[in-house]
């Protein structure tokens, strides 16, 4: 009996007609767990790809990038012991030309000799025309570059010679064939009067005019000097006009001469400067140049576009001057920055030709090389032992260096001076700027000007742009989800969230194409009503919500729960529609018809027409949808027991959607935010058309912006390969996917914080 008991409950115990172990169903499960296993695996290195690709895009990124930040080097040769250079007067100049092919070595007796830079052999030599009774005493150079060389004679006379070299390429062998030009001809030019010796000299050349400037002891003999040639007949005329300046107290150590001859330096005493305006032709001001009254000057040289002086001292030290205007118009010389060699007296200045870099050489043979806008000294080592003359190639790759009757050929590299910590993201005193100042401008009309890549702006433009588009969409999007999801009835949430969605498959060259032509011209003639409607928006809403609360209930009750939010579709229209009618009226009265005016005139608010109200307006736009799908899963996703447990306990649906509902789903908000927040700050097309791309750091909302991206997007086509530019660009990118990188984190643990100290609820 107890038997088939027991095998009545085994039989009643299966149900009847099942077998869960049948070989189809095992292979099921075989096959089920199999897909289980691939999906997991490629799930798996589907993510570890991902993260590969980000890291090998960081690396790329900072291999790019890490060059600019490396310092000068050296690869130094042996000093080679030259037959002819023993024979020769003790030299004056040593130059070499574009193509390190030849050099040229001027000596005191007037000779030029031209010799193979490469095998240091001797090639012409040309004597220049020094009267018979005379000799050099002083040497001038005009601005790098130009090769144009004057010489003081002992007489009171300059004589001005340019050295030029002529490229040729016979039998496909480049060929460089070196001469002597003389520009105002072979007669030397009568300076002092007097016949005196020219103790100083310093010359420029502008626009067709020469500017000599000479001293004889503490007296100044200025010489502006014309030159017109006759197309017909080649014949040149000279025009001569002497200047009478201030004579100088102190014994003159230097003369410079502003290349657009509106100031003359004249460098006296121990460390003073007399500074000329040459169009008043009065003294500007007298200035002290060094703060320490045992040392002196050195050695005082122009930098690149004659702007900047640089001024070495007797202590190694070389200081950067230039001219800046003040409040009152007035312009004074200032020290802009100062750099330090070793400790010896400064003894040659050279600046490079087509960089504001500069190399310099001290008494007891240590080279520096420094760059004066990015603050940076890149280089510091001896080349020689004791006086040395130097010679730098105007690509400021070869140095050649005499000393003691020998030539020492160095080869430089030098990619990247103008790049540094301050001049990418610190203020910089620029040349002819009142104040150091955040500037972007990549590209000049010469070489002259100084390179201005600071980051600074773009960053601030980057950060603006985002913040105002998130000050637009955060609010918009988050108040839609919270309504979507636990007030809307849900039929009309399964219409409403997909057209919502489907926002952001607009191709944002769309948005921005919209925003560019079309809303900010509108918002520009359109402004007190687009206030108006910021204003009066939410007034009406509120407004309504009022009256429909004091409705009778049989009338409120008319509208099935979850569908009030359509009465106000009409409610918005209307008052968007009369705020933007009253437009013209509103600013008919109250701005005297023109509000941009108003803003400008009045309040001093500058308004561009492409600023950041267009941008936070489209690129609001097309962030809401992100941040809201997030966020309306996020609240939808709250378990139902949570809201109807708050509900049962007597908490009204606004309590328990601020208290439990709000605070459940704060993680994925959060995240929904931070997502926009990428969105916004990575964006390119609509900064790039709606903005004006105007590199500023000023948080009006009125003024344009240039952000990191629509920058890179602009400038990276018109870059060098392997240029410094092209590397700061990358830069760019470089602190784009740091910051997303550092907020991702940052975000990350904020959520999982929310998410442990709400999982209780």
């Amino acid at each position: 009996m107890n038997d088939l008991a027991s095998e009545t409950m085994t039989a009643t115990s299966k149900p009847l007609g099942l077998d869960f172990n049948t070989p189809a169903l095992q292979r099921k499960r075989r096959i089920r767990a199999l897909k289980d296993r691939v999906a997991r695996w490629a799930v798996s290195i589907g993510g570890m790809a991902v993260l590969g690709a980000i890291t090998l895009i960081f690396f790329y990124l900072a291999y790019v990038v890490l060059p600019m930040f490396q310092g000068a080097s050296i690869d130094s040769r042996e000093s080679v012991s030259v037959a002819w250079l023993n024979e020769a007067a003790p030299p004056l100049l040593l130059t070499l030309e574009e193509q390190n092919q030849v050099g040229m070595r001027l000596d005191q007796s007037g000779q030029v000799q031209f010799f193979d830079a490469e095998k240091m052999q001797p090639l012409t030599s040309v004597q220049l025309p020094i009267p018979a009774d005379a000799r050099i005493v002083s040497i001038a150079q005009d601005q790098p570059g130009s090769n144009r060389v004057g010489l003081g004679l002992s007489n009171g006379q300059v004589l001005v010679f340019q050295h030029a070299y002529k490229l040729s390429y016979p039998n496909d062998v480049q060929t460089v064939t070196p001469k002597i030009e003389y520009p105002f001809g072979e007669a030397p030019i009568v300076l002092d009067a007097q016949g005196g010796e020219l103790d100083h000299l310093s010359l420029s050349l502008n626009s067709g005019t020469l500017m000599l400037a000479g001293s004889t002891g503490t007296a100044l003999h200025v010489l502006s000097l014309g030159r017109e040639e006759n197309l017909m007949t080649g014949e040149i005329t000279l025009s001569e006009e002497r200047l009478a300046l201030p004579q100088i107290a102190e014994p003159i150590k230097a003369l410079i001469i502003d290349p657009r001859h509106m100031w003359m330096y004249v460098i006296n005493g121990r460390a003073t400067a007399d500074v000329f305006d040459m169009r008043s032709k009065t003294l500007n001001g007298r200035y002290k140049l060094l703060a320490d009254a045992t040392l002196e000057v050195s050695n005082a040289t122009p930098l690149l576009g004659g702007i900047s002086l640089l001024i070495g001292d007797s202590a190694g030290g070389i200081g950067q001057w230039f001219m800046v205007r003040q409040d009152d118009g007035k312009a004074l010389l200032t020290s802009i920055r100062s750099f330090q060699l070793a400790d010896s007296p400064i003894i040659q200045i050279i600046p490079e030709e087509r960089r504001k870099g500069f190399f310099a050489l001290d008494a007891n043979g240590n080279l520096g090389i420094f760059h004066s806008t990015a603050h940076r000294t890149l280089l510091v080592e001896p080349v020689a032992e004791g006086q040395a003359l130097l010679a730098l190639s105007p690509r400021a790759n070869r140095v050649l260096v005499e000393s003691e009757g020998q030539l020492q050929r160095l080869t430089i590299d030098n990619p990247h001076p103008e790049i540094s910590w301050s001049s990418l993201w610190g203020k910089v005193w620029y040349e002819n700027y009142d104040e150091p100042g955040y500037v972007w401008q990549s590209t000049s009309a010469s070489t002259d000007n100084e390179p201005k890549l600071s980051l600074a702006p773009l960053a601030f433009g980057t950060l603006k742009a985002a913040f105002y588009a998130m000050l637009v969409a955060t609010p918009l999007a988050i108040a839609a989800a919270l309504y979507t999801a636990y007030f809307m009835a849900p039929v009309l949430r399964r219409k409403i969230k997909p057209v919502i969605e489907l926002m952001e498959a607009l191709p944002t060259v769309i948005l921005g194409f919209f925003a560019g032509l079309f809303l900010a011209p509108y918002l520009e003639n359109h402004l007190p009503g687009i206030f108006s409607l910021l204003i009066f928006t939410p007034i009406g809403i509120m407004l309504t919500g009022y009256l429909w609360s004091r409705l009778p209930e049989s009338v409120r009750l008319s509208v099935p729960d979850g569908w009030e939010s359509v009465l106000l579709i009409p409610i918005v229209l209307a008052v968007g529609y009369v705020s933007l009618a009253m437009s013209g009226h509103l600013e008919s009265w109250l701005f005297d018809g023109n509000m941009r005016l108003w803003l400008s005139n009045d309040l001093g608010i500058n308004f561009d027409q492409r600023n950041a109200l267009v941008v936070g307006l489209a690129m609001g736009f097309a962030v809401i949808p992100t941040i809201y799908s997030i966020a309306e899963d996020a609240v939808f996703s709250v378990p139902k027991s949570l809201t109807f447990g708050s509900l049962a306990l007597g908490a009204t649906p606004w309590q328990t959607l601020i208290r439990v509902v709000l605070l459940t789903a704060s993680p994925g908000i959060f995240s929904a935010v931070m997502i926009g927040m990428g969105r916004a700050v990575g964006e390119t097309m609509i900064v790039l058309m709606a903005t004006g791309n105007t590199a500023i750091m000023d948080m009006n909302i009125f003024e344009g912006l240039r952000t990191l991206a629509a920058n890179v997007a602009v400038e990276m086509p018109e870059s060098e390969v392997g240029g410094t530019h092209y590397r700061v660009l990358f830069l760019s990118a470089l602190v784009l996917l740091a910051f997303t990188f550092v907020m991702n984190t940052l975000a990350e643990l904020v959520r999982q914080r929310l998410r442990v100290k709400y999982a209780s609820l």
